[in-house]
């Protein structure tokens, strides 16, 4: 057996190239990196350097998805780029495009002109399978498609993660509270949606489980928490009842309703300039009846297996991990 000292001490060296480390999976996903003794490069627009980023990663490289220096400081050197950034709001497919399969080329381009060229890991979505749905869904499916495109001997992966949760998740995290507080908002008919989710440290481990391994070459993984079948409303609803020991009020929200306010708050969005997350194509992924994964092919492919059960995971993400 390997010594794990050892063996960490011998990855200190090895560089990985990231960008999104500012936000919910990339900044867990930083941290855990450094603490397996990987050196962490991140990318970071400058406006979003902060005190507190100051000694979470090893270098900070100034720059964004559009400038091709700054993508080239970044991978120069590096054994892996890990691609966690990506638009996940916004009002025009024009947008989501520009960040979610543009900025994907042009960091797979900075990758190919090194020799060897270094691992390439493009942590995309599971709404890529059906890219018909949403302008953020087609445009992670063209990520996709641009990384394939443009790696040409880079040995490239994809992994298609469900709705990840966590502390510090602004997406799913209110949503919730809300319902911790004992009110839970449905729109539609909950119950006949099913879906999977993965708690945000078991898709670090899925990472750093790629980073160890070899011959996962040009595919595409689904990931999730191991619970077969996925979830319903109905389901995530009723744990965070028991965990409170309180019940939880449903309001269902009739999909009309939610239609009209999706398309209201996208003509706000666009008359001032905000990017919104409630949109009508978000409305139609939330109503898709199977987000359902399976993660056998990577868990065959690499050893990993998921740590974290949705009790556990709601008891951290709500912060109620460490209450008596």
């Amino acid at each position: 057996m390997p010594d794990p000292a050892v063996h960490r001490e011998a990855l200190t060296s090895r560089v990985i190239a990231l960008t999104g480390a500012t936000g919910f999976i990339g900044g867990v996903l930083a941290q855990r990196l450094e603490a397996e003794g990987w050196q962490v490069r991140a990318l970071v627009r400058l406006s979003s350097v902060k005190p507190r980023l100051a000694g979470m990663v090893t270098q900070w490289v100034i720059g964004d998805l559009e400038d091709m220096d700054s993508l080239r400081r970044l991978v120069c050197g590096a054994e892996a780029i890990v691609h966690c950034a990506g638009a996940v709001r916004g009002a025009s497919q024009d947008y989501f495009n520009r960040v979610n399969n543009a900025g994907v080329a042009r960091l797979a381009q900075a990758a190919t002109e090194h020799y060897p060229p270094p691992r390439f890991l493009m942590i995309s979505s599971l709404a890529a399978r059906e890219p018909d749905i949403s302008p953020y869904a087609a445009s992670k499916r063209q990520g996709e498609a641009a990384l394939a495109a443009t790696a040409k001997e880079t040995d490239w992966t994809v992994f298609r993660p469900p709705a990840v949760y966590g502390p510090g998740d602004r997406e799913l995290l209110p949503l919730l509270r809300w319902i911790g507080r004992g009110i839970a908002l449905v729109p539609g008919a909950g119950h006949a949606r099913r879906f999977s989710l993965l708690y945000v440290e078991d898709l670090a481990g899925a990472v750093i489980k790629w980073l160890e391994s070899d011959g996962c070459g040009g595919d595409i993984f689904e990931l999730h928490d191991d619970r077969s079948g996925g979830y319903t409303w109905g389901d995530v609803i009723k744990t965070i009842a028991l965990l409170r020991a309180r019940p939880v009020l449903r309001v269902r929200v009739p999909v009309t309703v939610a239609a009209t306010l999706t398309r209201l708050n996208l003509m706000a969005a666009k008359t001032m300039g905000y990017a919104p997350m409630l949109t009508p194509g978000k409305l139609r992924e939330l109503m898709h009846p199977d987000w359902v994964c399976d993660n056998t092919p990577f868990s065959k492919a690499t050893g990993w297996k998921p740590q974290i059960p949705l009790e556990e995971g709601l008891l951290r993400t709500l912060g109620w991990h460490d209450e008596s």
